[in-house]
This record gives C-alpha cells, structure tokens and sequence, in this order.
C-alpha cells in the first residue's frame, strides 16, 4: 500500500516549498499539489476494489505493547474523503499560483503549511487507529491556526486563529478521553474492531460517545461553538476554501460517520446528533441570508451545510448514509467553486461586498456560469448533484423512514429541513445576485479580466458537480458502499429522477418557498433587524474566556507570593496532610509493617550505615544552624558525601562516583555565585515563624524516612534487577549499567536529558539577557556623546 509514503510525500515537499517559493515565486504552488494530486490518484487506482467491498489497508507498528499503530484503510467513506481533501487540494493549489503575488508576506510558509495541512487531513480520513486519528486531528487544528493567522501583523487573524484553536483543539482534549476510554471498555484501539464487535452492554459506552461527538461538533463548527468559523475567514480565500468547504471542517463530519454504523443505535447518540444537526442547518441559513460580504454568506452558509451532513451522517439508516456520500461530495464541489469564485473577484475588484458590486456578470461570463452552476447545486436544483443529494436527504426522513423509534422524529425532522432547505435556497440566489446582477444604485468599478487559468479552478469543480448529477453513477457505487455497514433501512440509489414522489414535490415546495423569500429580501431584512438579538455564541466564548483569565489570575495572585519558603512550605504540608496521614494509619492499624522480626525493627545491616547517618543527620542540622553563606555549602557539601557513603556501604561504587562528581561540581559552581552575594544570610524567621518552620521540616523528614523505611518492608516479588543479566544478553551488550541507562529505563534517561537541556538553555538564555542588558546600558553614553560633539561642532 503506497499510502504511507504518500503521507511521507507531503512531508517532504512541505520542507522543500519555502525554497521553491523564493525560487519560483507563486507557481510553486503547482509543485505543492504533487502530493494530494498523487494521493487522489491513488484512491482513483483503488476505487473499483474499494466499492466491490475489498477495502486496501496498511499497518505500520508505532507502540505494540499498547495497541497503538498507523493502521490505515480506504473503505468506502474514506474514499469519498480523500478525493474530497486530496482532489479538490490539488485544484486549490493550482488556483494559488494565479491568486498569490510574488511579493506576498511569508508565502513559502504558507505553501508549506497548506501542503502539511493537506498531509494531515488525509492522515484523519484513512487512519483505523483512534490514537493516530487523535494525531492527525490535532495536527490539522495547529496548522489551520497558522494558517489562519497567516498575516499576523492583523489583530484580527490573531484573534480568530486563536479562537479557532481553542475551540478545535480545547474540545479535542474530551474527544482524547472519550477515544481512551472507548477503546478501554471495547478492547481495541482499532476503529474496524469496534465497530465490528461495538460494546454495546458498557454502562459508560453513552459517556464515551458523547465526549467524541463533543470533539466532533466543535470542528464541524455545530451550535453553540460555530462562531469560530465565520471568524476564520479572515484567512486568505484559498486557505478559506480549502479547509472551511472541503477539508477541515469536514473532520468532525467524517467521524460521526465513521462511528455511526456501530453506535448509531446507542442513547443519547442519536438524540444529539439530529438535534443539534438540525439546529446548526437553521441558524446558519438565516444568519446567511443578512450578511453583505459574500464570503462570510458562504461562511455561514458552510455553518448550515455542516449541519445538514451533521444530521445525515449521525441517522444511522442507509439511505441517510448514502445521502451522506452525496451531499459530502456536492458540497465540497459547490462550495470551493464559490469560494474560489469570490476569490477572483475579491481579487481583480478589490472588494467581496454586495453593495459595492455590480455588472459582474457581464464581464465575467464564463466565472458567472459556473458560480452560477454551483450555487444552483448548493441551493438543490435539478441536474446538479445537490439535488440529487438534498433528494435522498428528504427521502430518509419521510414518515415511516424516519431514524430512531420516536414516533415524531420524522415530522420533526422533515419540517426542519424543509425550512433550512427554503433558506439555502434563498441565500443561494442571494449570492447569484448580489457578486453578478447589475445594480442601478452601484457603480461599476474599473478592473481587468481575470487569467484562463485563474479561472480554470471554480469552472472544473463547478463542471464536476455538473457531471456527476447528470450521471451519478459512480457516486452511487461509493454511497452504497458505505450505506453497506447499516443494518436499519432500505437500500436507497442515488439517481437524478425517481419518477413522481413526494420528495419531489417537496423540493418543488422548497424552490417556490424559497423564491419568495429572494424576492422579499427587502421585507426579510426588515423583519431580521426588528427582531431581539438572541444570545451570541461569540460573546459567550469571550464571556468563558474572561471568567477562565479572571478565576487564573485569582488563583496565582494568592497562591504565588514569589517567597520560596511559602512554596516549599505548601508542598511539604500537602506531602503530610495526604500521604503522611495514610502513613500514619497504617502504621497504628497495622496495616503497614516496618522491617525486622521478633528482635524489634531492624535499624541498619551495618554499623557503619549508623556512623554515616549520624553524619548526614548532624551536617544537614549544622547547615541550618550556620548564618554564613560559605559555610553552609561546604556543610551542605558534607551532606552530599554522606549519602554517597551510603551507596558505597550498599556495593554501589558507580553511582557514589557520579554523586561526588556531581557535588564537587555544585560546590565549584556555588562558589563562583556566592562571591556575587553576601557573605552571611538575611534575616532568618522567629518566633513562631521558626518555630514553624522547624515543625514542618522535621515532620516532613521523619514521613520520607519512615515512609523509605517501610518500602523495604513491601516488597514481596523478587526485585525486577534479577532478569537485567538475561535481557542484557538479548539486547547484545555487556555492560550492565549503560544497558539499563540506555534500553530498559530509555524514557527515564531521556526525561533526564530533557531537564539537561531545559537548564542549559536557561542558563544560556540568561547570559544572554544579562549581555544584551549591558550592551543596552552602555551604548546610550556614547550617543549623547556623538550628539553634545556634533553640537560643539555645530
């Protein structure tokens, strides 16, 4: 399976892109599309064994021991994915190349960022592994960050990659926890064993779907968390086009539908997904209908589009998932050609607003046609795929069709897409009209016509929503692969005409219904403004995020008085309040023995362990007790060397070498330090404060040491140690302390070397500072100096 190196591939040319782009300016971004322009190639390849029911998978180990793995699988649904993030990637990165002047600010890394986007999408569509979906996941919500706040210098990119991140990736963190602990109470990690074998008897089943539908909702942008979409598209339009129409926002879509053959039947599931489902459609279709930009109406058209996959995806029947495939496909074509579309004219006008725009249609007739094909798709009109889509849409929620067993689900849900249907529509020809039609109030502005290959992009995945609704064959073959998996319902085929049926005439409702409201726009608008304004999502966000900040700066303001001693303090009492007090009640209740036998507790194996504890006892009191600076580290010193006596007293040479290295080398340091500080301490604590201070810190000694006492008195399995020679043999060395340094505690040694480096480069970060410092301090004398010199010579 060439998929892994297919991912490897995007990778690769991500690295490369930012010289390419210095070298080849915008058009290397046809270099970029190589690799999801391979990956759709590939799926292509796949395709005919993909829907015969032989899906091609591929599995690379990543962590055995815990199940974990890059298991990978093109089934049917994420066949439909991948032609969707990889296909119409490939025709937005060629769109680029025209959109992009050479002069763009850090284009290379935009390039680059696209292509690890694009890698990191089709990592989520195709990954069997919930772990590795979970990195995936996360990947594409870093880089659609960056990617949104591509011009920093703006406040507001700012504000909505950050919005944007901490919604997708903040509701993540429940879906991480609803993944553990599905595949805890499921025995695999594996989305095809699940689903294969569900748990469906778990009493905490219910908790783990709904922490994932969680995750999903929010980047799938559903109500209340949608307003993070709206506010992405401050983002240039390509980046807006790709990951809000076809790729990103489709995430959280693509795993409701993954999950929903095995736990479409589970309460709450369903109950959610409709509900919110139909609640996101409604809400996103009215706020289109009164926005002036023509990118935030399609923003908040996509917000209604993904609630209506959301509903589809999540029914659980076969015709709402072969509906799935086909409203997926439609919208990702309908929706990047409009995208792209504002771009261009965004691009020669200087301007996406309705009422600065007018006689576009007239001098952009050929970008007029296939705008026009797609919002016609978009709104559900006959021969385009949407129609075809919208149709098995309206035909799984007809009365006895209707997903789940309450008997209203069907009207319900079939009355609230009628309404969100009238909606599209009206907002469909709302955007016909206010990017082409003239208008006699606005004056036409001055512009040149866009290049053929500018304008190639929206008229291909116009055509191609065109196409497939004339002949939805091959739509079909992937729909009824994927419908396949539900055991509820009928069979439904996804054909442009099923003779006279009551979906038609609904849609002939929805078209006359929706007409109507297009033509009274102008009543629309004055109803909508003389409406109360209901609550905002966004204000809400801010309202949490103020309250998070407020509760955070409370908390530190009382808890981090910047004293060392009140630290520590904290810590030791916590240390003795929890386990101190369960020391204590074992040792009283009997629970917890300490070593020895019939003769009393054993106090040491040798007198000498006596005479050295004496030392480090007396030493650790003397330092103390010593108000001079120097003194006290060569006491504390002393202490050091003790404990590394004790280890020479266990047959520990090594490690009481590398301990006296390392005091002799503190001590060293500390010297060099203390000759910048005083000689003797500052003021000490009296009084009860001593008093204190000397409570706890004796309290919390004798806990450690009893604590460390009672461990060797625990142990009832013969020491893990005993098997290191064995396993030394089978790891090929002869060295026994390098081989459990650098293979049997591997993690411990690199958490090691982490703290290392962290020092080291705090160290190093302060040197800096303290040199930049005094650069700082004594350029300013020699500027007056040049000045009062110019001055006399003046």
């Amino acid at each position: 399976m060439l998929l892994p190196f297919i991912l490897l591939l995007h990778a690769a040319v991500a690295v490369l892109l930012p010289r390419l782009v210095r070298a080849l300016g915008p058009r290397a971004f046809l270099v970029a599309a190589v690799p999801p322009a391979t990956a759709a190639v590939w799926a292509l390849a796949h395709a005919p064994a993909v829907v015969a029911g032989i899906p091609a998978t591929a599995s690379i180990a990543w962590v055995p021991g815990l199940g974990i793995g890059f298991d990978l699988l093109l089934d049917p649904l994420a066949l439909a994915m991948v032609l969707l993030v990889s296909g119409v990637g490939a025709v937005i990165f060629g769109y680029c190349a025209w959109y992009f002047h050479a002069d763009e600010r850090a284009l290379g890394r935009l390039a680059s960022l696209l292509v690890l986007f694009a890698g990191s999408m089709l990592g989520v569509v195709t990954t069997d592994n919930l772990f590795a979906l979970f990195v995936f996941w996360e990947l594409t919500s870093v880089t659609s960050f960056l990617l949104i706040g591509h011009d920093d210098r703006k406040e507001q990119a700012r504000r909505s990659a950050t919005q944007s991140l901490v919604v997708t990736a903040g509701f993540g963190l429940p879906m991480l926890l609803g993944f553990i602990l599905l595949g805890r109470i499921g025995g695999s990690y594996r989305i095809s064993e699940l689903l294969a074998h569900p748990p469906l008897d778990h009493p905490l089943l219910p908790a783990a779907l709904v922490l994932i539908l969680v995750g999903a909702f929010a980047k799938s942008a559903q109500a209340p968390l949608h307003f993070w979409l709206p506010g992405a598209m401050v983002a240039p339009t390509p980046v807006s086009a790709y990951l809000h129409a076809a790729a990103m926002v489709k995430g959280g879509v693509y795993l409701i539908a993954r999950l929903a053959p095995g736990f479409a039947d589970v309460d709450p599931w369903r109950a959610i997904v409709l509900s919110f489902g139909l609640a996101t459609m409604v809400i996103g279709g009215w706020r289109a209908l009164r926005q002036d930009d023509l990118k935030l109406l399609l923003a908040y058209g996509t917000v209604s589009q993904l609630g209506f996959l959301t509903l589809l995806a999540g029914a659980g029947t076969q015709t709402a998932a072969a509906a799935t495939i086909g409203v997926l496909l439609a919208h990702g074509f309908f929706k990047s050609t409009l995208f792209l579309t504002v771009g261009i004219i965004d691009h020669q006008t200087g301007t996406r607003s309705i009422s600065l725009l007018t006689g576009i249609g007239r001098r952009m007739p050929v970008l007029t046609a296939a705008a026009a094909s797609a919002a016609a798709s978009m709104a559900g009109l006959p021969p385009l795929l949407g129609f075809v889509g919208k149709e098995a849409a309206l035909e799984g929620f007809l009365p006895g069709q209707a997903p789940g067993d309450w008997p209203l689900t069907g009207p319900i849900m079939l009355t609230g897409l009628v309404i969100a249907s009238i909606l599209t529509f009206a907002y469909s020809a709302r955007f016909v009209w206010g990017a082409f039609a003239d208008k006699e109030t606005v004056s036409e502005r001055r512009f040149t016509a866009p290049a053929a290959p500018f304008v190639a992009a929206p008229v291909l995945t116009s055509a191609l929503g065109l196409l497939l609704g004339l002949y939805p064959a091959p739509v079909d073959a992937i729909a009824q692969g994927h419908a396949a998996a539900f055991p509820e319902g009928e069979p439904y085929h996804l054909a442009l005409w099923h003779g006279l049926t009551p979906v038609l005439g609904l849609t002939a409702l929805v078209i006359a219904a929706g007409g109507l409201l297009f033509v009274g726009r102008g009543r629309l608008t004055r109803v909508q403004n003389a409406m109360p304004r209901w609550p905002d999502a966004e204000v809400g966000y801010h309202l949490v995020l103020h309250a998070v900040y407020s509760a955070a700066l409370g908390v530190t303001r009382r808890t981090q008085s910047g004293s060392l001693p009140v630290y520590l303090g904290i810590i030791l009492a916590t240390l003795l309040a929890l386990p101190g007090t369960y020391l204590v009640m074992g040792l009283v209740g009997g629970g917890i023995e300490l070593p020895g036998g019939d003769n009393g507790p054993l106090l040491w194996n040798s007198p000498l362990e006596g005479l050295v504890a004496v030392v480090i006892a007396v030493t650790a009191v003397a330092t103390i007790r010593e108000h001079r600076r120097f003194g006290a580290l060569i006491l504390i010193s002393a202490t050091g060397f003790g404990v590394a006596g004790l280890f020479v007293l266990y047959g520990a040479p090594d490690l009481a070498l590398t301990l006296i290295l390392v005091e002799t080398l503190t001590t060293i340091i500390l010297l060099f330090v203390l000759r910048r500080l005083p000689a003797t301490f500052g003021t000490r604590p009296d009084g009860w404060g001593k008093r204190l201070t000397v409570l706890l810190c004796a309290a919390a000694g004798t806990f450690i040491a009893v604590a460390l006492w009672a461990m060797t008195a625990a142990r009832t399995d013969p020491p893990v140690s005993l098997g290191y020679s064995d396993l030394a043999a089978e790891a090929g060395g002869a060295n026994l302390v390098n081989l459990i340094l650098a293979d049997f505690r591997a993690l411990d040694t690199f958490g090691e070397v982490v703290v290392l480096a962290t020092a080291a480069i705090a160290v190093a970060s302060l040197v800096l500072l303290n040199r930049r410092a005094r650069v700082v301090v004594e350029d300013p004398p020699e500027e007056h100096e040049d000045a009062d010199r110019g001055t006399r010579h003046g």
